[in-house]
């Protein structure tokens, strides 16, 4: 697996990776599903046909993952469905995927967290509440419902190919870049960890899956 030294503070970088990384992907007609304040069609700037969905946000169709039992689109109309940042969001990220697989004739673009990551150090330590988890006093407007690994997520895609038809193009996870002594400590973990996957479930940030939509036999 490719690992690539970037993070993402914002939904402007993650959308500029999307933009940098799979330019060949983003062609025809593109579904981005949770996009945010539509960054990813302004970068795109009419090169496709471009259609965005949020729950709020500045989408061309405002939508409740959690509420829907159907994206609003026929089968196989967009060529390429981005998602990122989004489906440890819901409760039904099951029912949400298989729509994403459903509505696509080309390729999808699936970003998930590392949730381990995160609280890793803070298990250790004994002490925080990263964002996202733990309990707060009142009720949060946006937590993970899930709670997974790179492991994890690799496996979940894996079986996908067995049960839907799609294919696993490539996947790239992605770490903090390093300079200086921080580089020298991630040389050192590497070797610590010398098994690709349990390295990545300590450190990497972020799963990208490339998927291939495949033709329905029959």
């Amino acid at each position: 697996m490719r690992i690539d030294a970037v993070s993402f503070d914002s939904a402007e970088e993650r959308y500029a990776y999307v933009v940098a990384t799979y330019a060949d992907s983003l062609k025809g007609r593109v579904l981005d599903v949770g996009c945010d304040q539509g960054q990813l069609g302004r970068m795109l700037n009419g090169r496709v046909e471009y259609v965005g969905t949020d729950v709020g946000g500045l989408g061309d169709l405002r939508l409740d993952l959690d509420r829907i039992d159907r994206l609003p689109f026929e089968d196989a109309v967009f060529d390429c469905v981005v998602c990122t940042d989004v489906l440890e969001h819901l409760d039904r990220l099951h029912l949400v995927f298989e729509e994403l697989v459903r509505v696509c004739r080309g390729r999808l673009i699936i970003l998930l967290p590392n949730c381990w990551r995160v609280m890793r150090s803070r298990f250790r330590r004994g002490q925080g509440t990263p964002r996202y988890y733990g309990l707060p006093p009142e009720p949060p407007p946006d937590r993970h419902k899930w709670f997974f690994n790179v492991a994890d997520a690799v496996a979940f895609m894996r079986a996908a190919e067995r049960r839907l038809p799609v294919r696993v193009v490539e996947f790239r996870a992605c770490e903090k870049p390093r300079r200086g002594a921080r580089a020298v400590l991630r040389l050192l973990r590497r070797l610590r960890y010398p098994d690709q996957m349990r390295y990545l479930n300590r450190y990497a940030g972020t799963l990208w899956t490339l998927l291939e939509k495949r033709p329905l036999s029959g």
